[in-house]
């Protein structure tokens, strides 16, 4: 009794763990066919998002408030969805509650492009920023303000950024500390952020502000993109002199270098060792601290040394040594200038250089999801606007959607049994060196022949095989042939031409039955390829008469009237094309594997009348067969 009851016990518990299974499954379910905005969203006024994953293991270490350079094409980013010049733009951080701040340096609703900064709060190698996000974008309100904040992209030391898209006027500081150019310069469409600057035709000067002088011995980044007009071009890039006081980048045959001269005429030479090419554009940086300067080239460093900075409170050049002369002035393009009171981690540089670089190795960019569920998006409209007609027609091309579906899996499992069938056959048919008999004793398992040992799986999967089909049609004619006294008139063992042919016969009603076979159910096929669209287009005229005859008995045209009833009766057209579209690769695909299956037959039955009728006239080899 107690065995029972432990019985009885542990069915209970098998068939609550059941229960348990089979609601978590449908729980899952639920959540799985839940809209894709299940997820916390943070402002249900706006109706799209986008995942912005960042991939720090390419900077290689920690870095906090950083400045990314979000670039939006066409390829990610949905323009016609978004308000006007982005101002329903906004960036929230992974937890989806944190809004970041960014600014928007160009936004181009004609050619689909723009270029927007984000400051990322942290980025650390080894750890996800967030998931599924490490920056959430929400567009697609159009009632949205535009909230870009230039200032507040960017910390307390940075006190110059140009980013020289500006047109037909001087450059904008926007790290929001009003170090504006004085003039217009030279602008490049083509720029690699946006435009760019061109200081081959006059150099560009910068504002002498308090808030770009330098102290003796201070802290300072200069960061800037660069692309030489010619090859080994020679030519200062940035200098800022004052007196005999200095700091120049410049090049030397296209080998970037730093100057550093002290007030009293001491210098220092930072050199790279490689020369940059004319045709890409290249990061170049130098950082000073504490008496020594780095120099950097597309992210990694290229030189050092002793240097201090020396006191400059005059005006900077962005283009040459000077901005009245362009005798030693650098010829190309310039863009994203940047000057910071900071010496920047060589994390932040190199982050810069992989992320504002042509190919960005820093953002990628996820799938975009619908604030709404289907049932209230564009979908949901649609199928609420089918009238009786419709739903008749999209039901009828659904059946032949399933319909085919089905004829083509199981049509192509039976093309693939068979084709392993007839490749098991032939190995073993190549086994036996071509001989019948010994094949045929091994098929019926009368009779074995070293290496042919087949398993029971092996045998009930060769008996699928057309080919053998037809060598027992072709074994029993042969049989019934060589097993009686002058039947044909021809000794016993030895096969007349007539009975070639006759057994030629019956193998080739046997091949076209296994043909038969093969081909049957495919003109299903064929029907929902030609008959979907045009049950489609049917459903389609109707249901567009059905409008106009609506719109006829109202008495008045109006556009919000029509709009969803012709969607609608197109969505016929399109259920139709999507019943004819894989019905008609699968058609093509079964089709070439009916072909290579016929094929193969053929090629069977020509070897084998070849073979028997080589040995027709050899009873000792044929002996066999008839016993």
């Amino acid at each position: 009794m107690s065995m029972t009851m432990n019985r009885n016990l542990a069915a209970s518990k098998f068939l609550s763990r059941r229960r348990g299974l089979r609601a978590l499954i449908m729980l899952f379910a639920a959540f799985s066919l839940a809209p894709t905005s299940a997820f916390a969203w943070w402002s249900h006024d706006w109706a799209y998002r986008k995942p912005i994953t960042l991939d720090p293991a390419v900077v290689g270490a920690e870095a906090s408030g950083v400045p990314v350079l979000i670039r939006l094409h066409e390829g990610v980013f949905r323009f016609a969805d978004a308000a006007p010049e982005g101002a329903d733009l906004r960036f929230i951080a992974g937890d989806d509650k944190t809004p970041l701040k960014y600014h928007i340096e160009r936004y181009d609703e004609v050619f689909n492009l723009a270029f927007v900064w984000v400051q990322v709060p942290h980025l650390k190698p080894g750890e996800p920023a967030a998931i599924p996000a490490a920056i959430w974008m929400y567009y697609g309100n159009p009632k949205a303000a535009d909230e870009s904040d230039p200032r507040g992209t960017y910390d307390a030391y940075q006190t110059l950024v140009w980013h020289l898209s500006e047109r037909g006027k001087p450059a904008s500081d926007a790290s929001g500390n009003g170090n504006n150019g004085t003039a217009d310069f030279a602008s490049v469409d083509s720029g690699l952020i946006g435009g760019a600057a061109r200081v081959d035709l006059a150099a560009i000067a910068l504002p002498a502000t308090p808030g770009l002088a330098l102290a003796a011995n201070a802290e300072a980044t200069w960061s800037l993109w660069v692309k030489a007009g010619t090859a080994e071009a020679d030519g200062v890039i940035y200098s800022q002199r004052d007196g005999e006081a200095a700091v120049r980048l410049a090049l030397a045959h296209g080998v970037p270098y730093v100057a550093i001269t002290g007030a009293a005429g001491e210098a220092a030479h930072i050199s790279a060792t490689t020369a940059l090419d004319s045709e890409h554009w290249h990061h170049l940086a130098i950082t000073a601290a504490h008496g020594k300067a780095t120099l950097y080239v597309d992210g990694a460093e290229a030189g050092s040394g002793d240097a201090a900075i020396p006191a400059l409170g005059s005006a900077a050049v962005l283009g040459g040594d000077s901005a009245t002369t362009l005798a030693s002035a650098f010829n190309g393009q310039v863009d994203e200038l940047e000057i910071s009171k900071l010496a920047r981690a060589p994390a932040l540089i190199k982050l810069a250089a992989v992320n504002q670089g042509i190919e960005d190795k820093l953002v990628a960019f996820g799938a975009d999801e619908v604030a709404s569920s289907w049932s209230t998006g564009y979908v949901g409209i649609i199928m609420g606007s089918v009238t009786l007609d419709g739903w008749v027609i999209i039901g009828i091309l659904m059946l032949m959607m399933l319909v085919s579906w089905v004829v083509m899996a199981r049509k192509g499992a039976q093309i693939g049994r068979i084709g392993r069938a007839n490749q098991q056959f032939l190995a073993l048919y190549r086994a036996t060196g071509n001989d019948f008999a010994a094949l045929h004793h091994i098929v019926d398992g009368t009779a074995a022949v070293a290496g042919t040992d087949l398993t029971e799986k092996q045998r009930v999967l060769m008996k699928q095989s057309p080919l053998l089909h037809m060598f027992n049609v072709g074994v029993e004619e042969l049989h019934s042939r060589l097993s009686g006294e002058g039947r044909d008139g021809m000794p016993r063992g030895v096969l007349s031409s007539q009975s070639i042919h006759a057994i030629r016969a019956t193998i080739d009603s046997s091949l076209i039955r296994e043909q038969q076979s093969l081909s049957a159910q495919m003109v299903l096929l064929t029907i929902a390829i030609s008959g979907g669209p045009f049950i489609g287009l049917l459903g389609t005229v109707v249901g567009v008469m059905i409008t106009f005859a609506g719109v006829a008995a109202a008495g008045e045209v109006n556009v919000n009237a029509i709009a969803p009833g012709i969607s609608a009766a197109l969505a016929a057209t399109v259920a139709g094309m999507a019943v004819a579209i894989p019905a008609l690769f699968g058609y093509n695909y079964l089709i070439t594997r009916i072909k290579e299956v016929s094929a193969e037959m053929h090629v069977f039955v020509d070897a084998f009348i070849t073979r028997m009728a080589e040995n027709y006239d050899k009873p000792s080899s044929l002996r066999a067969m008839a016993d």
